[in-house]
């Protein structure tokens, strides 16, 4: 099975025959087969040759850049393999068509809404009381359906958004106040770590849309822009109430994560490293962790859930079959 490689310590990757080499600053070696590699996480400094990505590009293997602090740089992405004119156009057509795009947004609102939603009665279900704030977010999700436009759309999302974080301070055990989101810089422990959690879904996604034939920069609730892949925030949004925000729930009120494992930097707080390692680890864990899909009467991984919602996409522009997010039942 291929798995996602994190590399912390420095040193340098390089091609050695057919297989990938760590040579760590200190002397030691490390090996990896690249049949095994389905992604790399370069979270410090390591030294790479264009010999190296042009054999990472013969495998399709996406590299994603992290700084000191943990924040997300930027990902090498090789050519694509699965080209398809056909797929490319059609992208283009539904954002081209403000109505199929608006169908589309709302579809990911709904179903993103829904699994916020459903987090909140989890934890009401277990003692917290989050009945005012379930009651906010149902108001604002009939309302979903009845924008007339993305922009409107996008204020729904923020306002739900704000509800659902204001809704933290509750299910979140420890005493680490959570007044709002901020993103450019993360301001409090919170924000570090959904920006940080959020990222690592983000670069999840992009490597499963590598394996399909869509375009990543062709997107339908976010604004595509010149620097980012657009699509990926677009299926993210699903995914985040999921797999992010359940992790950071779980972490903390765990204990596994306290004020402990973040310093402060200029005008923002970031994780340390051993923390940061600590969360990769447990999103592997959840993303290999395999529930019965009802549709499909099999289990499948939430890692190939995602892949699952790419499919039904290329679905709805090649054969303009109905689209709806995925939502949680759990």
């Amino acid at each position: 099975m291929k798995q996602s490689y994190y590399l912390y310590k420095s040193g340098r990757l390089q091609r050695k025959d057919n297989t990938l080499e760590i040579v760590y600053k200190d002397g030691s070696k490390k090996s990896i087969p690249i049949e095994r590699v389905n992604d790399i996480y370069v979270m410090t400094e390591f030294d790479f040759n264009t010999s190296l990505l042009n054999f990472l590009g013969q495998y399709g293997i996406a590299v994603h850049y992290f700084n000191y602090y943990g924040f997300y740089s930027g990902t090498y992405y090789p050519k694509e393999q699965l080209v398809s004119g056909r797929l490319l156009i059609k992208q283009v057509e539904v954002y081209t068509n403000a109505e199929k795009r608006l169908e589309i947004a709302k579809a990911f609102i709904d179903a993103a809404s829904y699994n916020i939603y459903r987090n909140l009665v989890y934890y009401n279900n277990r003692g917290k009381n989050l009945e005012d704030y379930m009651k906010e977010i149902e108001y604002l999700r009939k309302r979903v359906n009845i924008c007339k436009d993305v922009e409107e759309l996008m204020g729904i999302e923020g306002n739900i958004r704000k509800i659902y974080y204001s809704s933290w301070n509750v299910i979140i055990n420890q005493d680490i106040r959570f007044e709002k989101r901020v993103k450019n810089p993360p301001d409090n422990a919170i924000n570090s770590l959904i920006s940080y959690v959020n990222t690592i879904i983000y670069t999840r996604v992009l490597s499963e849309i590598y394996k399909t034939q869509l375009n990543p920069t062709i997107s339908y609730l976010h604004e595509p822009s010149e620097r980012r892949f657009s699509l990926c925030l677009d299926v993210s949004e699903i995914f985040k109430p999921i797999i992010a925000d359940r992790l950071i729930f779980s972490m903390l009120n765990r204990n596994q994560i306290t004020e402990n494992d973040f310093e402060e930097g200029l005008n923002f707080l970031y994780i340390k490293e051993k923390c940061r390692k600590d969360i990769t680890k447990e999103i592997d864990k959840k993303l290999q962790t395999t529930i019965k899909h009802k549709k499909l009467n099999r289990e499948v991984s939430y890692e190939y859930l995602i892949r699952l919602e790419l499919y039904k996409l290329i679905k709805y522009l090649i054969e303009e079959t109905p689209y709806e997010g995925f939502k949680m039942w759990w």
